[in-house]
């Protein structure tokens, strides 16, 4: 059995998976954070899906777009990738820049995931980058490694790194930004009330 997509309503969500109901069946849908975070509260949804058969368990994984489900499945193809540690990875950025870090070689950046020690970054870099193509990657692997330095440098102030992610990515990219305008714009949104 192969589902390739799932229609249907959001009728729960924890931390590491989401319950999609459809014609009277609840399927749950392991995902990573971002897509959890991006799922709609009401309404149908359309999930896209690769399925993961262990030991006697079908595991179904999902997401809401195509090209994040491409990613997902082409990083599992990596001997030392399974299922978690892809989620992990796609948790790091967009798809698109994950995508320029791997072509870009930039196994600092990937490093960063959950599991992803140096070794594994580069074997990824070694098996995917031929893979993977993609426009502008130069320019998005060289903002994703200036966020990299100023995550460092306020993980080693006593931020929290997931918190320090999440500013990041809702920071704008800024053309010809420097590192420390970076570092003041993340310091500004961290000092925010929340």
């Amino acid at each position: 059995m192969m589902i390739y997509t799932l229609t249907g309503t959001v009728s729960e969500r924890q931390t590491s998976f989401f319950v999609v109901a459809c014609g009277g069946v609840g399927f749950q849908v392991l995902s990573n954070t971002r897509t959890l975070s991006a799922l709609p509260h009401d309404g149908k949804v359309k999930i896209f899906c690769s399925a993961f058969f262990r030991d006697e368990e079908i595991q179904l994984f999902g997401f809401l777009d195509e090209q994040t489900l491409r990613l997902f499945q082409l990083l599992n193809t990596v001997a030392s990738v399974g299922p978690k540690t892809a989620l992990g990875i796609l948790d790091l950025d967009s798809v698109e820049n994950i995508m320029a870090a791997i072509v870009e070689k930039r196994s600092d950046v990937l490093s960063r995931a959950s599991g992803i020690g140096t070794k594994t970054a580069e074997r990824i870099i070694l098996e995917l980058h031929n893979k993977i193509a993609l426009s502008e990657s130069g320019e998005r692997a060289e903002k994703m490694g200036m966020d990299v330095e100023v995550e460092e440098v306020l993980a080693n102030l006593g931020y929290p790194r997931q918190s320090v992610r999440n500013i990041l990515q809702g920071l704008p990219k800024v053309q010809d930004g420097t590192i420390e305008e970076r570092l003041r714009a993340a310091l500004r949104e961290l000092g925010r009330p929340r």
